[in-house]
């Protein structure tokens, strides 16, 4: 009798990466109740996919990369409406942080999958469905950015 393969049991990953997922969500999105909210949704929407989903970890990493994007575009839509902030603002970490939470999307996303995720540049490319090339170019154009903010 042969041994069942397919994905891992869709709990079994709930519980062994859920605070890594938790912890991306929030760097992405600066919120704590956002970044719950963003991992809980990309689970049940998973759900009914996860037989068919080979890779589970790098596919619940770009589906939060994405969700959390969709986060800011809906959040810029609602600043240019008029429509108040959240009054709950994360604590700031430190100088980098601040200087971090101002780059653009795209290379903030790099700079957090990079330096707070450890992803290779490659795995950045597929979590975040860019070329790797482009990914490269991202996350020099960041640095510089954050280099010449800092003074460094």
């Amino acid at each position: 009798m042969e041994a069942k393969t397919g994905p891992p049991d869709l709990e079994r990953v709930y519980q062994d990466h859920r605070v890594a997922l938790l912890r991306l969500a929030f760097l992405l999105t600066g919120s704590r109740e956002h970044g719950e909210d963003l991992v809980q949704a990309v689970f049940v929407t998973a759900l009914p996919r996860w037989d068919r989903i080979e890779q589970p970890l790098p596919y619940l990493k770009r589906a939060i990369v994405n969700r959390a994007a969709d986060h800011h575009r809906r959040a810029a839509r609602e600043r240019m409406l008029g429509v108040p902030e959240s009054v709950t603002f994360p604590p700031e970490v430190d100088e980098t942080w601040e200087q971090v939470q101002r780059l653009s999307l795209v290379q903030r996303t790099v700079v957090i999958l990079r330096f707070y995720e450890d992803l290779s540049l490659a795995e950045i490319a597929a979590v975040m469905d860019r070329p790797p090339a482009t990914v490269r170019s991202d996350l020099k154009r960041a640095l510089q950015h954050l280099r010449k903010a800092l003074g460094s």
